[in-house]
C-alpha cells in the first residue's frame, strides 16, 4: 500500500505523488536544447525527486550520469587531486549503471583507465586529466551524455568546487565555439544555492577568477510549487485506495491555500491527515475540520524544515529583523535580487516576489514566524498574554468562538493596564497586543494567519480557523467615519470571499469623545461587530 512520504525522494511505486509530468517535460526541453543550469530551490522543495523523475524521462534518449555530492566527504574537497579521484569514482559507478551493454564495450577502455588512475595518487590526478577522460567518454558514447549533480550546497564555499565549475564552463564554451568539441549535452546542478552567482575567491596571482565560474548557466524558471490541479491528482489516487468520501477538489484547494504549493508542506499535511488525524477524527479526517487539525499539528512539531528555517533566523539577524518588520510592523519591502539579504530570504524559502514586493511564502510559514516572534521572552511576560491565558475558557460555547466577547475583554484589559489610548500608539502596537491576547485563547485548538493583501500600516485582517469555522477580524487605526465605511465595505467583500455572514472590526481611536466597547450592526444580509478602543 502506498503512503505519503516526507523523508527522502518520493518513488512512484511506493508513495502518493503530485502529478509533476508537465514540469519534468519543461526541464527536458532545456536538456534537449543543450542548456547547463541550476535547479535551486529551498530545502525540501522536491529537487531530488524531480531529478530522479527527470533521469527516468531522459534515459531513452541520453546516458544520464546521476551524482550526489553527499557521497563525497569533506576530505574529498581538500585539494584538486583528492576531489578528482573521488569524483571520478562516483562518476564511473554511475556511468556503468547508465550505459547499456553494447555501448559499454566501446567505452570500457576509457572507463577502466579513468578508474585505474584514481587508484594511484602518485600519478598526480588533476582536472586536466579528469576532464580529458570525461570529454573522451562523451565523444565515444552512442548517446549524448547528461550529468546531474544533486546537493551541490555541500561544496559551494570551496575553491576546489569553484574550479570544477570553471572547467565545466570551459567545456561548454568550447562546444559553443565549435560543434566538433563534443561534451556533455547538459549539466544540471541542484541545491538551495544558485551557483550561477558564486564568485571564485580572489587570488593575487589569478585575478581573472573574479568572474562567476557558472555564468554560462541558463535561467531556470520552471515553477516547482504544487498547484491545486496537480494536488488533486494525488488525492484522487489516495481516494481510490481508501474511499474516504473526501471532496478532492476542496481538500486540494485547502492544501494550496495553506502551503502555496510548498512540496514538503503539502506532503506533510497529507501525511498527518492519513496517519494521525484519522485516528481521532475518523470520518471528518479529510474535511475542513480535519485540515484545521493537521495545520495545528504541523505548527506544533519540530520537523527538519522548521529546524532549518529557525536555524537561519538565529544565524542571520538581518533576515530575522526584516521578517519581523514585515509581519509585526506591517512594513513593505521591494523585491531586489541584488540585495544580499533579500536574495537569501528568497533562496531559503521565507519569501516570494509578489509583483515587486516581498511576501511571506505561505500561511504555514507566516503563522510559524508569528508564533516564534510572539514567543520571545519579553512578549511571553506581557500582561495581555497572561490575561488571555487566564480568561480563555469563557470565550468558547458549543464549539463557537465568541469574538465579540474577545474584543470586549481585550478593550477592558487594555484600559485597565494603560488607560485611554495615547497618540503614540500605532497600528503595529494594536496588532501585536491583540495577537498576544488572542494566541492563548485559540492555542491548541485553532490557528490564525494574517491576510497578506491587507497587511500594511493602516489595516490588517486576521483570519482565524477554529473547529472548522472561520472568523475574519479587521484591525485598523480610526481615521474618521468615511474611512470606517470604506473598511466596512472591504470586510464585506472578504466575507463574500470566505462565504461568511458575520465579520468583526477592531478600531483604535485617539478621539477623546469616542464611545469604547463593541456594537452590532447589520449591513444588507451581513452582520458586523465593531469594537472601539
Amino acid at each position: 500500500m502506498k503512503k505519503f512520504n516526507t523523508t527522502g525522494a518520493c518513488l512512484p511505486g511506493r508513495h502518493y505523488m503530485v502529478d509533476t509530468n508537465s514540469r519534468v517535460e519543461k526541464i527536458k526541453l532545456m536538456v534537449d536544447n543543450g542548456d547547463y543550469f541550476t535547479i535551486n530551490r529551498a530545502r525540501q522543495y522536491g529537487k531530488t525527486t524531480t531529478l530522479n523523475l527527470l533521469a527516468e524521462c531522459l534515459q531513452n534518449k541520453y546516458y544520464v550520469i546521476s551524482l550526489d555530492f553527499q557521497d563525497l566527504g569533506d576530505e574529498s574537497f581538500a585539494n584538486e587531486e583528492t576531489f578528482c579521484r573521488d569524483f571520478a569514482l562516483i562518476f564511473c559507478d554511475s556511468l556503468s549503471n547508465a550505459i547499456d551493454h553494447k555501448s559499454f564495450s566501446q567505452l570500457y577502455t576509457i572507463i577502466k583507465e579513468l578508474h585505474d588512475r584514481t587508484e594511484d595518487d602518485s600519478k598526480g590526478f588533476r582536472f586536466i586529466h579528469l576532464f580529458r577522460y570525461m570529454k573522451q567518454i562523451c565523444q565515444k558514447s552512442e548517446k549524448p551524455v547528461v550529468m546531474l549533480i544533486d546537493e551541490v550546497d555541500s561544496a559551494t564555499n570551496n575553491q576546489v568546487f569553484l574550479d570544477f565549475l570553471a572547467q565545466l564552463r570551459s567545456l561548454y564554451l568550447k562546444r559553443e565555439q565549435n560543434e566538433k568539441n563534443k561534451t556533455f549535452q547538459s549539466v544540471i546542478l541542484a541545491g538551495v544555492t544558485d551557483v550561477k552567482h558564486l564568485k571564485s575567491k580572489i587570488r593575487d596571482e589569478d585575478q581573472h577568477k573574479l568572474n562567476s565560474p557558472w555564468n554560462i548557466a541558463s535561467d531556470f524558471d520552471v515553477d516547482m510549487s504544487f498547484h491545486k490541479e496537480e494536488i488533486e491528482v494525488m488525492l484522487k489516487e489516495y481516494e481510490e485506495d481508501h474511499h474516504t468520501g473526501m471532496d478532492t477538489s476542496e481538500i486540494a484547494q485547502l492544501l494550496e491555500d495553506y502551503t502555496s504549493g510548498y512540496p514538503f508542506l503539502v506532503s506533510r499535511l497529507c501525511q498527518l491527515l492519513d496517519e494521525k488525524v484519522s485516528k481521532t477524527m475518523k470520518d471528518k479526517t479529510w474535511t475542513r475540520d480535519g485540515m484545521d487539525e493537521a495545520v495545528k499539528l504541523i505548527l506544533s512539531e519540530d520537523n527538519t524544515l522548521f529546524q532549518s528555517l529557525t536555524g537561519k533566523l538565529q544565524n542571520l539577524k538581518e533576515i530575522r529583523n526584516i521578517l519581523y518588520r514585515i509581519l509585526m510592523n506591517g512594513e513593505r519591502f521591494a523585491y531586489n535580487a541584488q540585495q544580499e539579504y533579500i536574495s537569501q530570504m528568497y533562496m531559503y524559502g521565507f519569501v516570494y516576489n509578489d509583483s515587486g514586493s516581498l511576501r511571506i511564502s505561505n500561511r504555514i510559514f507566516e503563522t510559524l514566524l508569528y508564533n516564534l516572534f510572539l514567543s520571545d521572552e519579553e512578549l511571553r511576560n506581557n500582561a495581555f498574554y497572561s490575561e488571555g491565558s487566564l480568561e480563555k475558557n469563557m470565550f468558547v460555547s458549543n464549539g463557537i468562538l465568541n469574538i465579540p466577547l474577545v474584543m470586549e475583554r481585550f478593550i477592558r484589559t487594555y484600559t485597565e493596564i494603560y488607560g485611554p489610548l495615547k497618540d503614540k500608539f500605532s497600528e503595529k502596537d494594536g496588532r501585536e497586543l491583540f495577537l498576544l491576547y488572542l494566541k492563548p485563547i485559540i492555542n491548541g485548538t485553532g490557528n490564525y494567519y494574517i491576510e497578506a493583501q491587507t497587511r500594511d500600516q493602516t489595516r490588517t485582517d486576521i483570519i482565524i480557523d477554529y473547529l472548522g469555522k472561520q472568523y475574519v477580524i479587521e484591525l485598523k487605526i480610526w481615521r474618521g467615519q468615511r474611512y470606517n465605511e470604506e473598511g466596512e465595505k472591504q470586510i464585506l467583500e472578504y466575507l463574500d470571499y470566505y462565504n461568511l455572514d458575520t465579520g468583526y472590526m477592531m478600531s483604535f481611536s485617539f478621539n477623546k469623545k469616542k464611545e469604547t466597547g463593541v456594537k452590532r450592526i447589520t449591513i444588507g444580509n451581513k452582520v458586523l461587530f465593531e469594537g472601539m478602543l
